[in-house]
């Protein structure tokens, strides 16, 4: 029993010793990404993008400045990742874009933002005037032009520069919606029509028919727009856009119900979208349907917890 026992020990001491290797194995695999280096470009910009908040970004980003392997691209990716809370360290990063890359249009776009974030108005007209002279057929300059004019409240030469843009690239279906939104807005409902004449074909005829609504609702022809909505959920009865603008257009026709089914319609097929129910119960409040408005409030905050300055804008019961 001894001599068995005796036997038996080293074996098990072999066994101890082969499975502590492998274990010590398996901790050196794991341990040795953390010992290197890690001041790649693309692993200081994976980990900025898991960061939540732009102070916890800015000490991996910052060092991409006088990073030699840095590229443009990436350069400018770490200031865009830095502009909302930290505009001083983007400026520096996209400079540092710029001195590599002299010639890149999407530098000096960037570049315009990040100066508008500072308030620095002579250096946003600057780089768009850069943007355009190194890409004198590009409709992005202008197109970044008119979005900062319209945020400065100037539509009319937003709605300018946007015609600019669109004679630029006719057949961009984004710019000739924004173009058209714009005319709309300066009251230009004609010239708006027009513009939505030429995009026939290229736009479905649902949506074609929901833009035109739009611009006749703008005009104060709610009841011409509402055929043209109806018009367009016939032709695509999942159009969930169609149903909402439609509900909308009801409202403001005092068709309170019929408001109603549409916008609960327009919910339906587009779940993920709160506009709907918070237009809904934005009406019900209006109406003084308090009973409505506190289930629709429900339903949003069930549904669209993560929003609650849409929820409470929208949705505010007294």
């Amino acid at each position: 029993m001894q001599e068995a026992e005796g036997m038996r020990k080293p074996g098990m001491s072999r066994g101890r010793r082969s499975l502590l290797v492998v274990c010590t194995v398996a901790v050196v695999i794991h341990l040795v990404p953390l010992f290197l280096p890690r001041n790649e470009p693309e692993q200081q910009l994976a980990i900025a993008r898991a960061m939540s908040t732009v102070p916890q970004r800015v000490p991996f980003l910052r060092p991409l400045k006088d990073d030699a392997k840095a590229t443009t691209a990436e350069l400018r990716e770490a200031a865009s990742l830095l502009i909302d809370g930290a505009p001083d360290e983007a400026h520096a990063l996209v400079l540092e874009a710029e001195r590599r890359g002299p010639g890149e249009v999407e530098t000096q776009l960037l570049l315009a933002r990040v100066c508008d974030v500072e308030r620095m108005h002579r250096c946003v007209s600057a780089a768009l005037s850069r943007a355009k002279s190194l890409a004198p057929g590009d409709a992005r300059p202008d197109v970044l032009l008119a979005e900062l004019q319209e945020k400065a409240g100037d539509v009319v030469g937003a709605a300018q520069s946007l015609e600019q843009a669109h004679g630029k690239a006719p057949e961009d279906v984004l710019i000739g919606l924004r173009y058209v939104n714009l005319l709309s807005a300066t009251r230009r409902g004609a010239d708006a029509l027009a513009v939505l004449r030429t995009m026939e074909g290229r736009l479905p005829p649902a949506r074609l028919l929901v833009e035109q609504g739009r611009v006749r609702s703008r005009e104060g022809a709610d009841e011409d727009a509402v055929k043209l909505f109806r018009a367009a959920v016939v032709d695509d009865p999942k159009l969930s856009v169609g149903h909402f603008e439609l509900g909308l257009a009801w409202h403001r026709l005092g068709r309170l119900d019929a408001a109603e089914e549409a916008l609960r319609q327009a919910d339906r097929l587009d779940l993920s979208n709160p506009k709907a129910l918070a237009a809904l119960c934005a009406i019900q409040l209006k109406e003084r349907r308090l009973d409505d408005a506190r289930l629709t409030r429900m339903d949003l905050e069930r549904r669209f917890s993560g929003q609650p300055e849409l929820i409470r804008q929208s949705c505010s019961i007294p």
